[in-house]
């Protein structure tokens, strides 16, 4: 892909979420694509954003069970970058329409007290940079078909990195935590989907231990002379499968002494 390629791929993107459409695969229109296509596409679409005023509140990471790694034949996480406008308080409320087809997943957030930055990071970094972890849902959505209804192809990585990793919101509940007195990889979660238990999980399932994919992230960015800033919230990754999200329903993540978080969709 050319830089110009990546652009108009950005602006359909964007195109796509203002008017709550999905498009086809960009990875169908450009066989030769590549990972670092696909993080330019996404680098693209954060640039119009950011022109257009908004501010960059953090970071998710994705992928990181070893699950969906398997299921999209791919061995590393992938990541995006979180907007001010995609904070949703505690027990919010989201309005209709707001999303095209959403998901809800719940990860352990990183709140950094101090910038990160990280070709050789550590845990010890990552344990030193945090300020607080806390309770998390996150709200996905995609504006590329999950499943081509035209070619039948099925969305991959590519697709997902450009889709600036299917980013869409995220609630955080009101507990905060030294990460340094949290044994991270047994912070487990009960979801319910109004009254029923659809999901449990464990930090453990975000590669073997949050921190981790945390040192995954900064030194990702590192390679790129980009780094984990001071005040941004850091999405470490689900433990459960996304869970869709139609309208009238409510989610509850209840993640015992670690606290809880809920929303509901109109």
């Amino acid at each position: 892909m050319t830089p110009e390629d990546h652009i108009a791929a950005a602006k359909r993107l964007e195109h796509a979420e203002r008017a709550r459409h999905q498009i086809g695969c960009i990875s169908q229109d450009f066989p030769a694509m590549n990972m670092a296509d696909a993080y330019a596409v996404q680098g693209a679409w954060v640039a119009m954003k950011q022109a257009a005023g908004r501010q960059i509140l953090g970071r998710k990471i994705g992928l990181t069970s070893r699950a969906m790694q398997k299921q999209l034949g791919i061995d590393i996480p992938d990541s995006g970058i979180l907007f001010d406008d995609m904070l949703f308080e505690n027990n919010a409320v989201i309005p209709a329409g707001r999303f095209i087809e959403p998901r809800v997943e719940a990860e352990i957030a990183f709140i950094m007290g101090s910038d990160l930055h990280g070709a050789d990071c550590t845990i010890e970094d990552v344990l030193n940079a945090t300020e607080a972890v806390a309770p998390a849902l996150e709200i996905l959505d995609t504006r590329i078909f999950r499943i081509d209804p035209v070619t039948g192809k099925t969305r991959s990585v590519l697709d997902t990195i450009s889709d600036n990793a299917a980013n869409a919101g995220l609630v955080l509940g009101a507990e905060r935590h030294i990460p340094r007195d949290v044994n991270l990889p047994w912070v487990g979660a009960i979801v319910r989907r109004g009254a029923v238990v659809e999901e449990t999980g464990l930090g453990a399932g975000v590669l073997g231990d949050p921190l981790v994919s945390m040192v995954w992230l900064a030194r990702r960015l590192a390679q790129h002379g980009d780094y984990i800033r001071r005040g941004e919230v850091v999405l470490s990754g689900s433990f459960i499968r996304a869970l869709e999200a139609p309208s009238g329903v409510e989610f509850h993540a209840d993640f015992g002494p670690f606290g809880s978080v809920s929303c509901a969709f109109e």
